[in-house]
């Protein structure tokens, strides 16, 4: 009684347990319990032959092992592969999904877990057993992975667990990401002695194409570095051996190599057949710009006040289209030349449109993608409003936008590389600016080069970056700050990069170096002076400074060469 008055609630709280247990006695939830309890503890399964043994209700796992030791201890030898392929799949099947306080069929409710992301999936998978086995279900990940770009052209049934291609896929990712940042890597030298001085280079998907004052032009495929890099051939009777023009443009896509020279003459090559050029076309006049498309076989030059495109036809043969090709916009070719202070739009129903003009504000600098063109514009006269980068619509011809007013004219613009409603640019001022599409503000502002930014390309969180100075430059976008550089003596003049590797070329503005000879077959133009091609595969794990050197990898198979500083008495094929 005393213990009672000293605590009044304890004896509440015991009186309610009582009329709890009451309660639950009078419902049979005791027994109800208890029998639960007795049926989970172990099943009993009884065999062809007769026997019966008791299984502990164990995880999936051990129980799969103690079912199938089972049908081997009971079936004949005859019959126990045939068990266990009908067995295994059976165990698993499910028709109805518990969700919530419904039941739904295993389709739909695959259809409600496809709108989830991996994380939401992984926290789905420990509710339960049933749904675990529904989110690691293999359509799920398969989605996942092409929605995050693994493995695009593959089918669903490639592979056998999407959900270890998925995690393997993501560590490959992080493991590229750190390899970027800390400069993990090999780096090599694509040099070629015989051609003398480099005059453009270009790139796509890794194959590389160079050339040169001598009239050569190489090919080199960074993807498989045993690859011979060939000399693709001029046209026969184009010129004599010996007396190439230089090579003033290269481009390349995945089926079509072009070379334009100083002379006018246009070279195509065809990747798919050979070293022998399958197209040859010229101009009067020495040609001042050359593109090629991203995709199909169509070229365009200009030289001049003409601009003529060259594509085969149905048959094959090849025919002039008067419109500048540089992406397809439905059934005609369209394209964007800019001309002084002009910006023409040129499609086949209509090839004189003028996309944009203003008298003493010439262009600067030009970048197009599917949809849309970007054009830097210098401003000058008593007005002075800052130069800036206009952004169009190529299918309405309506401005979209105009971004930056900065004193230094931008020297670049990279629209195609760039991110969904991102537009990064270099400008004469040292500074790398990415602009925000979707509000037409400077997201990103670094101060990058000492004499100003000649090439940039950016993707997803990374920034490259390169110099008037010849410096390469590689930033954290997010972060706003330098990983690393690296530094050649020319000027950067073609930058690409994917998710694994870099190509970057430092291309000489002198074409006649000092100390050269003006003999065709001298070759003792100074190395420095040559212009230099750097090809990064970040995808190795060891450092850029512990790769192997080009001369151990060369096959040695030229006929002359020269080195003006020898590295090694003897070049070994294998160190």
């Amino acid at each position: 009684e005393g213990r009672q008055s000293l605590h009044p609630r304890s004896s509440q709280s015991n009186e309610r347990s009582a009329r709890h247990q009451n309660l639950k006695s009078r419902c049979g939830w005791e027994v109800g319990k208890r029998r639960r309890r007795r049926r989970r503890r172990s099943i009993s399964i009884q065999g062809i032959g007769g026997g019966v043994r008791e299984v502990p209700k164990w995880s999936s796992k051990l129980r799969n092992e103690e079912l199938s030791s089972f049908l081997k201890w009971t079936l004949p030898p005859n019959l126990r592969a045939c068990a266990l392929m009908l067995f295994c799949p059976l165990q698993n099947e499910i028709n109805e999904i518990p969700f919530f306080d419904i039941q739904l069929p295993y389709e739909l409710a695959l259809k409600i877990f496809q709108y989830l992301d991996r994380t939401e999936l992984g926290r789905c998978a420990q509710v339960s057993r049933t749904w675990k086995v529904l989110a690691e279900d293999e359509v799920l990940w398969y989605r996942l992975c092409q929605q995050e770009g693994y493995l695009p052209d593959t089918s669903i049934s490639d592979c056998s667990c999407w959900k270890l291609v998925f995690q393997e896929s993501r560590a490959k990712e992080h493991t590229l990401r750190t390899n970027w940042k800390n400069r993990n890597g090999a780096v090599s030298q694509l040099q070629y002695e015989l051609g003398k001085v480099l005059c453009d280079v270009h790139s796509c998907d890794g194959v590389v194409i160079a050339g040169y004052t001598s009239g050569d032009v190489r090919l080199w495929d960074t993807r498989t570095w045993d690859y011979t890099a060939p000399i693709l051939e001029p046209m026969h009777g184009a010129a004599e051996p010996g007396s190439q023009p230089h090579v003033s443009f290269v481009r390349i896509n995945n089926s079509l190599a072009v070379a334009a020279y100083e002379d006018g003459t246009v070279n195509v090559w065809s990747l798919m057949i050979g070293r022998d050029p399958v197209h040859c076309y010229q101009h009067n006049l020495r040609i001042q710009a050359l593109a090629l498309s991203l995709e199909g076989a169509t070229i365009a030059t200009a030289s001049g006040l003409e601009v003529r495109v060259e594509c085969p036809n149905e048959k094959g043969y090849w025919e002039t289209v008067f419109s500048y090709l540089l992406l397809y916009a439905g059934r005609y070719p369209v394209a964007v030349v800019a001309a002084e202070d002009v910006v023409y739009l040129l499609k086949a129903e209509n090839p004189s449109r003028v996309l944009h003009s203003v008298y003493g504000q010439p262009v600067t600098c030009l970048d197009v993608s599917s949809k849309e063109a970007a054009f830097g514009v210098k401003s000058l006269g008593w007005m002075n409003e800052g130069n800036k980068i206009l952004l169009y619509s190529l299918q309405t011809s309506q401005c979209l936008a105009t971004l930056g007013s900065s004193l230094g004219d931008f020297t670049c613009v990279n629209l195609r590389n760039s991110p969904p409603h991102l537009l990064v640019t270099g400008n004469k001022d040292r500074r790398v600016r990415v602009y925000d599409l979707r509000n037409n503000s400077a997201s990103c502002s670094l101060y990058a080069h000492q004499l100003g930014v000649s090439a940039v390309q950016m993707d997803d969180w990374k920034i490259v970056s390169g110099g008037e100075e010849g410096l390469v430059c590689v930033w954290d976008q997010r972060m706003g700050n330098k990983l690393w550089e690296m530094h050649a003596r020319h000027p950067v003049r073609h930058i690409w990069f994917n998710t694994h590797s870099l190509i970057t070329a430092n291309i000489p503005d002198e074409k006649s170096p000092r100390g050269a000879s003006i003999l065709d077959d001298d070759l003792t133009a100074h190395r420095r002076h040559r212009g230099i091609i750097y090809a990064y595969e970040f995808s190795m794990d060891q450092l850029a400074l512990e790769s192997i050197l080009p001369i151990c990898r060369s096959s040695y198979d030229e006929v002359a060469g020269y080195n003006y500083n020898i590295g090694l008495a003897v070049p070994y094929d294998n160190i």
